[in-house]
């Protein structure tokens, strides 16, 4: 039997249009906006769309397996819901539903600490899931180590501290309409952002020898490098979703020299414009471990819920199955880089340019 859910999203654009029918003008620019000229969000669409598939042809795929890997644990597939602000902007629970469903799909969340309802309650939400506690660092080192022994204490499988935000990047969009995030109105302590070094990195790592760390916005092969000297266990590659350093490269063309970089050192995670299951194949293919889904589940959240979310991870893992049995092989693990071709891209880089039927006024169109 068809959910209601289900019957009434049958594409992951749809949600898309869901969400910007329901949400203010506001929390819509706020999702779908980045740093002043947008450069870095838009490059990461282009990167995308500049990898072309090699396929394989005459081989059996008549039964394919979609599950990916988390820290050693199987999991449905190779992504994760990535940590992202303010959730309650787009559902009244927040990132509980989102948590829900992605602990019913069998996929891990990353949880943000600046997002409701919070660390504890969020462990509550994903019972027997997969989880990560991301932290924007604001408070000196025992600060962070105290939330470090409650993610631990609250059944968390790895940390994650953001370090992309030494300084705060200005969002024109949200500027210019004077909406400004209540996280951000709240923030104190940005000088210890401003402050975070390698040396934090490694009192953490002598003071948390068994809980895995992550640090999330790593960009270069240089600091990849220095992450694994430092013996951290996840190199997530990202650029907040374009929402921080301007001018900044694609996370996708970043993804090679880390990969090369880390030499199987750390997992590699990566976030940055992820949208469809040709793109999660893409970048496995290049070698990360895991892809990070931000505004992609937000709409969801934003146009259904708990069951949009639950019924974004189903449409992903068609659309990951058709892409995989099309390139010829079984599972995640018979990719490498023999299966993807440098290719110009068809369409001018957009935040929703993954999704051209939003942009037909056919009424026809859901």
């Amino acid at each position: 039997m068809v959910s209601q859910t289900e019957g009434a999203f049958l594409t992951l654009h749809e949600f898309v249009k869901e969400a910007k029918g329901r949400l203010s003008p506001g929390n819509w620019d706020y999702l779908v906006g980045a740093t002043e000229t947008e450069t870095t969000m838009l490059r990461n669409r282009m990167a995308l769309d500049s990898v072309a598939f090699r396929p394989r042809v005459l081989r059996d795929v008549s039964s394919i397996d979609l599950s990916g890997r988390f820290l050693g644990r199987k999991i449905a597939l190779p992504v994760m819901l990535a940590p992202v602000g303010g959730l309650e902007n787009f559902d009244p629970e927040g990132g509980a539903p989102a948590g829900r469903a992605a602990t019913a799909f069998g996929v891990p969340i990353m949880v943000s600490s600046v997002s409701m309802p919070g660390l504890q309650p969020m462990a509550e939400a994903t019972q027997g899931g997969s989880k990560v506690f991301q932290l924007y660092v604001r408070g000196d080192f025992d600060w962070i180590a105290e939330i470090t022994q409650q993610a631990i204490e609250a059944g968390y499988d790895a940390f994650c501290m953001t370090v992309d935000t030494a300084i705060y990047s200005r969002r024109e969009r949200d500027i210019a309409k004077r909406f400004v995030k209540p996280w951000r109105q709240r923030a104190t302590g940005q000088h210890f952002q401003a402050a975070l070094n390698w040396d934090d990195v490694k009192r953490w790592k002598d003071r948390f020898p068994k809980m895995p760390l992550a640090l999330k916005g790593i960009a270069t092969a240089e600091d990849a490098a220095i992450a694994c000297e430092h013996g951290v266990e996840v190199v997530y590659v990202s650029n907040h979703g374009g929402r921080q350093l301007d001018h900044g490269r694609g996370a996708l063309d970043v993804l090679p020299e880390v990969v090369k970089a880390v030499d199987g050192r750390a997992k590699v995670w990566i976030d940055g414009g992820f949208s469809r299951g040709s793109d999660i194949v893409k970048a496995i293919a290049m070698g990360a471990e895991l892809v990070g889904l931000g505004r992609l589940y937000c709409y969801a959240l934003a146009a259904a819920g708990e069951a949009g979310v639950a019924q974004m991870f189903h449409l992903l893992e068609a659309e990951v199955h058709e892409v995989l049995g099309l390139l010829g092989v079984t599972s995640f693990g018979q990719l490498d880089a023999s299966y993807l071709a440098a290719a110009a891209p068809v369409v001018m880089p957009h935040v929703h340019s993954a999704f051209p039927l939003t942009n037909l006024s056919d009424p026809g169109y859901r």
